[in-house]
């Protein structure tokens, strides 16, 4: 092989081996800020049942600068259940619902993302609570478009029958529907702005 031809094959594939990585540096990087973030639940019940969860994880990562190359992960440490009440955190905890010590979390990971507004997005996924998986759609709603910081907030309603929760809690009523809220603040650490579509 000629030197030039081989000087040429070299170089392709260097240039080969390397664009991967070029296109990651492209694309933008965002953290999410845990103390002022939350993850929330609401459940319409004849004594009030709303709470929260003291530990979770959130990661927000995007495959180029278009916005719907995003993909959203959470994963929440359902021991963490907080309502305010010890007698119903304990029985949230326990195999009825969530039944942490054979699933400690309770995940959602993303699988597209549609831009229904300016700065509205349906995020369909797969939610998984006490080890059953499903698909649900994460409603969001953006603030800080084309800045580098911002809030995340969401929305997510499901019939907690559908994940095995059949049980109540004692002298308490509980309907089937669950609406979890997830409120995110956001900061862009790497990357280029993030294109919407207009």
């Amino acid at each position: 092989m000629r030197p030039a031809m081989m000087r040429s094959g070299l170089a392709s594939l260097l240039a080969f081996a390397l664009f991967p990585v070029a296109v990651r540096a492209q694309a933008p990087v965002f953290a999410t800020t845990p103390e002022e973030s939350n993850v929330n639940f609401y459940v319409k019940a004849s004594v009030a049942l709303t709470g929260k969860f003291e530990r979770w994880d959130a990661s927000l990562k995007f495959n180029s600068a278009d916005v719907t190359s995003g993909v959203l992960n959470i994963k929440i440490d359902a021991a963490t259940v907080n309502t305010g009440s010890g007698m119903k955190d304990g029985k949230l905890r326990s195999k009825d619902f969530f039944d942490v010590k054979e699933n400690p979390s309770i995940t959602f990971r993303s699988t597209g993302v549609t831009q229904t507004g300016p700065v509205t997005f349906d995020i369909p996924g797969t939610f998984t609570i006490r080890g059953v998986s499903k698909p649900e759609t994460l409603k969001l709603t953006i603030s800080g478009k084309g800045t580098r910081a911002g809030e995340i907030k969401g929305k997510m309603a499901f019939d907690r029958k559908d994940y095995g929760m059949t049980s109540g809690i004692p002298f308490v009523k509980i309907a089937d529907r669950v609406e979890v809220e997830v409120d995110l603040k956001v900061k862009q650490v790497s990357g280029p702005t993030l294109v919407y579509k207009q």
